[in-house]
């Protein structure tokens, strides 16, 4: 009788893991479309010559370095080449790229947005990111107009 009543709670908990399993999967995971694209562009290809990709569906594959702590609506890529970045957007809520994303690797797919901002958006950008991002930010640090790549995102492989 002791050993059912031992016994009970750990037969309880192990229903409730393998009815609600663990979110933190082994392998990869898919999100939103998933990426249907075979071939990847390079972010450094994509600075390069943003005039020729705006517009276009990409794929890019790069390590996260950053991702929303609010709602989980962006994250950073790297690009192949040092101090290059490309933001991923998702519209609020449709895709929700978990924290534990940051530090993996991303297979990405969605629309390139190139905005040209003036000084002055580029600082109320700057401000609003460093919110959200909880960095500090230097008004002082942009110096003129700046060109802002994105992709739009439509999916998502996180390994």
């Amino acid at each position: 009788m002791l050993d059912r009543i031992r016994l009970a709670p750990l037969v309880a908990s192990t229903l409730v893991l393998l009815a609600f399993p663990c979110p933190l999967q082994a392998g990869p995971v898919t999100y939103g479309k998933g990426v249907t694209l075979k071939e990847s562009t390079k972010i450094s290809e994509i600075y390069t010559s943003p005039d020729k990709f705006a517009g276009k569906v990409v794929r890019v594959e790069g390590n996260i370095t950053d991702v929303c702590s609010k709602r989980g609506c962006w994250m950073v890529i790297a690009s192949d080449k040092e101090f290059q970045t490309l933001r991923f957007k998702v519209e609020d809520g449709v895709i929700v790229i978990p924290l534990e994303a940051k530090g993996k690797q991303a297979i990405v797919q969605g629309t390139l947005t190139k905005t040209e901002v003036t000084k002055e958006q580029a600082i109320e950008r700057g401000k609003h990111l460093a919110e959200e991002t909880g960095k500090a930010f230097d008004p002082k640090s942009v110096t003129g107009p700046e060109t802002v790549l994105t992709i739009q995102g439509t999916g998502a492989i996180i390994k």
